[in-house]
């Protein structure tokens, strides 16, 4: 009994030895790569959703964060150091229900998913994936292992643009955070 338990204490700390603080991210390794969150579904908070109706993006953006987040930003403005923001997006199909017309509703097919890590302390200056404040990640749906984006600048930052002076993140569309 005691052996076995040993081996799944071990097995369970080598799954979070890369992690570089766990306090601040298990999502970070100590090199500032950025895993995908597997379990975001199941153990964060649905910030809210977006719906964007046409384009390469299009689609359902469900937005997704920790509990204790949504509960520091209630209290201060901000998401606290180590936050995870997930956002998922799906496809959608639109029909005609007896709720109305041109009803629009997710799908099962899966598109991509952003994630940003909250980096108050600017940990990784040198990985192409953080600054602003934030870590950035994109993955597909082919490879869940890998950031597909290689420079947040180039590759996430034009779509938080205008949302620069609310620290990077569209927050009028999470309800949540005000309640």
């Amino acid at each position: 009994m005691k052996k076995a338990f040993l081996v799944c204490l071990l097995a369970a700390s080598a799954s979070f030895a890369v992690v570089a603080n766990d306090t601040f991210s298990p999502y970070v390794d100590d090199k500032g790569n950025i895993a995908f969150p597997k379990d975001f579904r199941t153990n964060m908070v649905h910030l809210g959703s977006w719906f964007v109706p046409e384009g390469g993006a299009s689609g359902f953006h469900g937005v997704y964060t920790e509990k204790e987040a949504v509960e520091a930003f209630r209290k201060n403005g901000k998401f606290p150091d180590g936050a995870t923001i997930v956002k998922e997006l799906r496809a959608h199909n639109t029909g005609n229900y007896t709720t109305g017309t041109g009803v629009s509703h997710e799908t099962a097919d899966l598109k991509q998913w952003f994630v940003m890590v909250k980096d108050g302390e600017g940990r990784f200056s040198d990985n192409g994936s953080w600054g602003d404040g934030w870590g950035w990640a994109l993955f597909k749906t082919d490879d869940l292992n890998k950031n597909a984006s290689a420079d947040y600048k180039t590759d996430c930052l034009g779509c938080h643009l205008p949302a620069k002076a609310n620290d990077w993140i569209y927050t009028e569309a999470y309800p949540i955070l005000s309640e």
